[in-house]
């Protein structure tokens, strides 16, 4: 894997990741919204939080259609589950929120399954046809 490609996929996870939780912040910030005031979504927009989390996620967004760009889905899906490690973290220490061990438990089960995927090729590489060998009088014409 070039650094380039690995940079790509850590913009992936981190870009997710940090975009979801800024966005959370955001929405404590503007508090509930209710079905019957639709219209107090439009105020949350601009919060800076949300603004900010908005442009992680076109990040991650811009990140993820350029790893699908040279790469199978089969993946790069897989390692945009790292974004769900990132998330948990930070929601841990940045959000204070409270995370079970039964949810750790998970993000290392997610973490060995993205692992795995990564042991293989990144692209699947098209079947060639074999060639079928040239009669001699293909080659007394040449």
């Amino acid at each position: 894997m070039t650094i380039k490609k690995a940079l790509i996929y850590a913009a992936i996870a981190c870009c997710n990741g940090i975009g979801d939780v800024m966005l959370k912040r955001g929405m404590t910030d503007v508090g509930t919204i209710h079905l019957d005031q639709w219209q107090h979504v439009f105020t949350a927009v601009f919060n800076p939080w949300i603004v900010l989390g908005i442009g992680c996620l076109a990040g991650f967004f811009y990140s993820y259609l350029t790893a699908l760009s040279w790469a199978d889905l089969s993946y790069v899906l897989p390692a945009t589950a790292l974004g769900y490690v990132v998330t948990t973290v930070l929601s841990r220490y940045f959000l204070h929120e409270q995370v079970s061990p039964w949810r750790w438990s998970g993000v290392l089960l997610i973490s060995v399954g993205v692992g795995l995927v990564t042991r293989g090729p990144s692209l699947t590489q098209p079947e060639i046809e074999p060639v079928e060998a040239v009669p001699e009088e293909v080659h007394e014409l040449v």
